[in-house]
């Protein structure tokens, strides 16, 4: 059997697709992504491992075709072929359990919009807080159990103008979403799903984890 082969519309694609899959790899070698394709748009979904979170990169395709695997993210990154503006679907393998979740389609209504430079800002002001919290720390006092509950701390803080943490904000701006400081970012909402939405890709949390503490997808503390 071929395998399938995708071709995006829109140049520059199957470069922001190879970033997305690199920065996924920075965190865990055998990151697998879920792809799903129809409607002549592929989305590709992910969980960095350092981040408790689901990230969604979106591309519209040249010809529609109908796709549902998940594969591993280094072989797929692997396949990514940038002058023609295409990548191969390699074979699949077992999915992780949060693949078999995926947040609604539809039904998403945005309740805030800001501009991108305000939540680079405050995600890369949270991070500097805790490194110079962290420094100020004797040899003895910085222990696993205070790091986290600094962390954790920093990240509970609301996003100014929305009612998202802070630890959203962060995951967007590691996962390279908010690398356009002009660009806008639009927060989304769809029963208990949050989703931070910009040009290059969205975070979504589900539950309490966006808003407060509480079951469902969080962030891992520990700010990178």
């Amino acid at each position: 059997m071929t395998a399938p082969r995708l071709v995006f519309a829109d140049p520059g694609e199957a470069g922001a697709l190879a970033d997305f899959l690199g920065r996924l790899l920075r965190w865990e070698k055998g990151a697998a992504v879920r792809l799903q394709a129809g409607a002549g748009v592929l989305g590709v979904f992910a969980r960095p491992a350092r981040f408790e979170v689901l990230a969604v990169l979106t591309a519209r395709l040249l010809e529609s075709a109908e796709l549902d695997a998940t594969v591993s993210a280094g072989e797929l990154l692997e396949r990514v072929d940038e002058p023609s503006e295409s990548v191969t679907v390699p074979d699949e393998v077992t999915g992780p359990a949060w693949a078999g979740l995926l947040p609604p389609r539809h039904g998403w209504q945005v309740s805030a919009e800001l501009p991108a430079r305000a939540v680079r800002e405050a995600a890369a002001g949270a991070v500097a807080e805790f490194r110079d919290r962290t420094e100020r720390l004797t040899p003895e006092q910085r222990t696993r159990e205070t790091l986290d509950a600094m962390a954790e701390e920093i990240w509970e803080r609301p996003l100014s103008g929305t009612g998202v943490r802070l630890r959203v904000a962060h995951a967007a701006q590691a996962l390279g979403f908010l690398r356009d400081a002009s660009a806008p970012v639009a927060l989304y909402g769809s029963g208990n799903w949050l989703r931070l939405r910009t040009p290059y890709g969205s975070v979504i949390v589900r539950g309490a984890a966006g808003a407060g503490r509480g079951p469902g997808l969080g962030l891992s503390v520990t700010p990178v």
